[in-house]
């Protein structure tokens, strides 16, 4: 059992509420992330910025949610991974692309298909991806922009993935019906 406080802008630290309010200005709540993040002021606003910054790189959305989905799989966030399919309907992503990251199947495409690979490989080789992998994702039309993005996603997930399974962050219900486990 959690001993997490999920702080709500009244409860936060003082210098967590002005970025509680930005979250439920962002996503008309707080999520629960956010609000046990909120304890640590630093991380909550390292953690939004960081998600502005991938949010804002040169990947669509569909690249988006590979490369967070992939991250959240990987880790068994059984948080995060909810979360990013109820974003992914959100944010029009094909179902088959949100499917296939869940299930670990064959992405609806050998581009999503590279960049998944390539992202698994950064997070399970700790970035000592091999060179052979980089060529291939520079062949799927990716350049090297995009394998230092992957990077900063990774970075995001790391952030969010840890912190929930520490804390034991129960899922936020509109994101329930999109329950997950490894």
């Amino acid at each position: 059992m959690s001993t997490f406080k999920i702080h709500d802008i009244e409860s936060a630290p003082a210098n967590s509420k002005p970025l509680l309010e930005n979250s439920m200005k962002s996503f008309g709540m707080i999520p629960n992330l956010h609000g046990v993040m909120a304890e640590a002021p630093g991380m909550l606003e390292a953690y939004q910025k960081l998600h502005d910054l991938f949010q804002n790189s040169s990947f669509d959305n569909d690249e988006l949610t590979v490369v967070w989905q992939t991250i959240n799989v990987e880790h068994a966030c059984h948080y995060c991974v909810p979360a990013h399919t109820g974003i992914a309907h959100m944010m029009k992503v094909d179902e088959a692309i949100t499917d296939a990251l869940r299930n670990k199947t064959k992405m609806p495409s050998e581009k999503l298909q590279t960049l998944h690979e390539t992202t698994l490989s950064i997070v399970r080789d700790r970035g000592n991806i091999s060179e052979k992998d980089i060529k291939a994702f520079y062949a799927a039309g990716y350049e090297q922009r995009q394998l230092l993005e992957i990077i900063l996603g990774v970075s995001q997930k790391v952030m969010s993935n840890y912190v929930n399974h520490i804390a034991q962050t129960p899922v936020d219900k509109p994101f329930e019906k999109f329950a997950w486990k490894k």
